[in-house]
Formats: structure tokens, sequence, C-alpha cells
């Protein structure tokens, strides 16, 4: 059994994908009223869809995204940028 670590790298047109739905989810979500940052937080933690309101389809393209990919991006770019 090989026990080596992969390295996934996100390819950047992915990159700019993610960003441009977390955008939108995000706006939905302020649109609405609603904290975007902890709602955003809570569907991370616990991969509730409902975290995520469906106002301009914010759900489904939230739903979209590969979590692992995104939690990823996010320390990422927290920690080097």
């Amino acid at each position: 059994m090989d026990d080596s670590t992969i390295k996934f790298i996100v390819p950047d047109d992915s990159q700019a994908e993610m960003k441009r739905i977390l955008t939108s989810v995000y706006r939905s979500l302020s649109e609405k009223g609603y904290n975007p940052i902890n709602q955003i937080v809570g569907y991370l933690l616990s991969e509730d869809p409902t975290y995520i309101t469906n106002y301009q389809n914010a759900r489904s393209l939230i739903c979209k995204i590969d979590r692992d990919e995104l939690l990823q991006e996010l320390v990422r770019n927290y920690l080097f940028d």
C-alpha cells in the first residue's frame, strides 16, 4: 500500500469559477438579509444546503462547487495572500 501524500492542484479556471459562484452566493445571502459569512460557514461545516437561500439560484450554484476544493482554496488564500 502506498502511503505517500498526493497534492491536488485546482486549475485556474476552476478557481475563477469558484470565486464567481461564492461571490454570487454571498450577494444573494446579503440581499435576503442573512449574514453571508455565517451561512456559508454553516454550509461548509455541515454540508447542509439549507444554510444557503434558494434566492437567485444560490443553493444550486454552491452545490456545484466541491466542498473540499473550496476549503483548500480558502485556506490557501488565507495563508498565502
